[in-house]
């Protein structure tokens, strides 16, 4: 996958396929650590432990309508090509946490792509679950609620199609604000 993004989207619909009802996204942009850090968490069934073991090999996948799962290889390849890494733990019955670390600065680091799309279109079809997105930079840092916001938008749908555009302006408005200086 050409952006961070979309390996997020693909990690974020194994949660909701895993009966999720909170799912919380963390990015951590530290240029001064050098450090750019992806966490989901979810809430969903969990992972037995022998599967646990499996999940990280592109000929595994536990989907019945194809026979590989290259998602999080190929998402723990990117990491590690820039010196990071992608690392899962989970429970049974309790949900599960994938930590992934890059290399900021490192020229094989993906860019993060549209995460405020990503953001708006997991939110707004899937509005039965709860969606926290934190994101911290050296500058600053933006925090998202879905469940905030229903409550907010009262009796209007949040898959209303000017809800979305609305989400979608104010992810990307707050993020300007907490991007890192172009000089310095």
């Amino acid at each position: 996958m050409k952006n961070l993004s979309l390996h997020i989207l693909d990690i974020i619909q194994n949660s909701i396929r895993a009966k999720a009802s909170l799912i919380e996204l963390e990015i951590f942009e530290n240029l001064k650590e050098n450090v750019f850090k992806i966490i989901i968490k979810d809430n969903g069934i969990g992972i037995e432990k022998e599967k646990l073991n499996k999940i990280l090999d592109p000929y595994y996948t536990s989907r019945k309508t194809r026979n590989v799962g290259l998602g999080l290889s190929l998402f723990k390849q990117n990491a590690e090509r820039t010196g990071g890494f992608l690392k899962i733990y989970s429970k049974l019955g309790t949900g599960t946490v994938v930590k992934i670390m890059f290399e900021y600065n490192n020229i094989d680091r993906p860019i993060l792509g549209d995460i405020s799309g990503v953001v708006t279109l997991l939110v707004a079809s899937n509005p039965n679950i709860e969606f926290i997105y934190k994101h911290k930079t050296d500058k600053g840092e933006y925090f998202f609620n879905s469940k905030e916001i229903k409550k907010i938008l009262e009796n209007v749908s949040i898959n209303e199609p000017k809800v979305i555009r609305f989400l979608k302006e104010m992810i990307n408005e707050n993020l300007q604000n907490i991007e890192k200086p172009l000089s310095g």
